[in-house]
């Protein structure tokens, strides 16, 4: 009847959606005898769930050896694949083609594969080959692997995380301890230079610190809080190097710019050190309020241990700099001597070695890093110095406060990226506290440069006005006067 065939068609219709190019024609040819016989609806649901076990008997799957794999930057590492299958009525080769989602991160060798069967067994379908991904750049991305037969339809597909890292270096042990020895020396340095009276004398009365204190861990955690969510409103890992950068007590290298900017020595190592052992407890209070917004479901753990390396690492030196004072006066003086001078060597040293060593940091810049690099000091310096001029400090001990609150440690920030995340976004992250020590030294070096000129030029002023007022009187006469007088002489 009419009735019937309808439903006929409705049935092989419904069933050439499901069913591959040659199931489908094996499948035409039964289904159009069997409606030649005009079968029941019994005899068609049989033929549908014959066809329903075929379609299910000739999927294919695509696995790779691994689900995630890790490669090294500049590096090919190689994954083996397999494929099954269990339908051998489909065509013999078949291909295999790989891609990435994103190939500025990992990239295929080998895009296009032809696969053969392998299998023994009749019905069976099999193969296993490898391919090989290269490790473009540090980051994260999938690798898909899409079965096509000649006919370009996907039969299976599957995929592969992929990790690109770095490669463990020389360079950066060599930099590590290269900078671990020049501090340690500038630090003995100090600690000869250090007038221990007053730094008692500071502690006594501690309003200049008090201010330091409330720069470096109330200023800066809420700069770093909302600049990271300003400029990286997408992207919590870029948020995390920012914060984590601005809760980061003050570094050693603001003792370095204090002494070259002629600043308060004595109160910035204070500042310093009472910001260093303060950071136990700051520290934590921030990162599980604040940074429990930015990263909610981590679990970290503050480098307790990191913390208190790098105070007794600004202590010992300190020590041994106050014996040598005490002690052994020449070597002591020989140390102030050479103090402004080698502290502007080692500021040199670290920042060019540290561009030259984080070179592929470069590849990732964004004018988002480059704001969030710069606003971070530089909001700090400002904020900090209006602070100490509204309660009436002097402008050397603000310009000490303003140096101390904006020069962050950014080793400890590194070393809570490098905890708190997984590679690589622990080294991807490490962009935003490199940028951050590469720009905070910028403002610093123009005031320097703008003391030395206004020195030079005060210098020559005062030259010049000494000069003026020890010449004799008879100098002052104008050469005209002197012709006179010589005139009326001679009458």
């Amino acid at each position: 009847s009419r009735l019937q065939s309808l439903r006929y068609d409705f049935y092989f219709q419904k069933l050439s959606k499901y069913l591959a190019l040659n199931q489908f024609k094996l499948l035409t040819y039964q289904i159009n005898s069997f409606r030649n016989k005009m079968l029941s609806p019994v005899v068609i649901f049989t033929i549908l769930l014959i066809c329903s076990c075929m379609i299910n008997a000739q999927k294919f799957t695509v696995k790779t050896q691994n689900e995630e794999e890790t490669i090294i930057m500049d590096t090919i590492t190689y994954s083996n694949f397999t494929v099954e299958g269990n339908f051998s009525l489909n065509p013999s080769p078949l291909y295999l083609f790989i891609h990435s989602k994103d190939n500025k991160l990992a990239e295929p060798q080998n895009a296009f594969i032809v696969l053969k069967n392998e299998a023994t067994t009749n019905g069976i379908w099999k193969s296993k080959g490898s391919f090989g991904v290269s490790g473009v750049f540090l980051g994260k991305t999938t690798v898909l692997l899409n079965l096509q037969n000649s006919n370009s339809e996907i039969l299976a597909s599957g995929e592969m995380a992929v990790k690109v890292v770095r490669p463990k270096r020389v360079i950066d042990t060599v930099f590590t301890s290269t900078v671990a020895t020049l501090v340690s020396i500038i630090y003995i340095n100090f600690g000869c230079a250090l007038n221990w009276k007053e730094v008692y004398s500071s502690v006594k009365k501690p309003i200049g610190p008090a201010i330091g204190f409330v720069g470096q861990f109330v200023f800066m955690p809420l700069i770093s809080f909302g600049l990271g969510r300003l400029v990286f409103p997408n992207d919590p890992q870029m948020q995390l190097g920012l914060f984590f950068t601005g809760i980061s007590p003050g570094g050693g290298a603001s003792n370095v710019w204090v002494a070259i900017l002629n600043g308060n020595i004595h109160q910035s190592i204070t500042m310093t050190t009472i910001n260093t052992f303060c950071a136990f407890g700051m520290m934590p209070l921030w990162l599980f309020t604040l940074g429990a917004i930015i990263f909610e479901e981590a679990k970290l753990e503050v480098p307790y241990r990191q913390i208190s390396t790098y105070a007794v690492a600004l202590v010992v030196p300190l020590l041994i700099g106050y014996l040598l004072q005490r002690f052994c006066k020449r070597v002591s003086n020989f140390f102030v001597r050479i103090l402004k001078a080698f502290s502007g060597l080692l500021i040199l040293f670290i920042v060019i070695f540290a561009i030259v060593s984080n070179l592929y940091l470069f590849k990732i810049f964004s004018w988002q890093i480059i704001v969030g690099g710069m606003g971070l000091p530089w909001l700090g310096y400002i904020l900090a110095y209006v602070l100490a001029k509204l309660f009436k400090q002097s402008k050397e001990l603000c310009l000490t406060i303003a140096v101390e609150t904006g020069v962050q440690n950014t080793g400890i920030a590194i070393f809570l990226l490098r905890f708190a995340l997984p590679q690589p976004e622990a080294d991807i992250t490490t962009v935003v506290p490199v940028y951050v020590a590469m720009m905070t030294p910028v403002p610093l070096m123009c005031l320097v440069l703008y003391q030395r000129i206004t020195a030079r030029c005060c210098a020559s002023a005062e030259k010049t006005a000494l000069l003026d007022k020890d010449q004799p009187v008879t100098e002052q006469v104008s050469n005209d006067n002197l012709f006179t007088l010589s005139d009326k002489d001679a009458v």
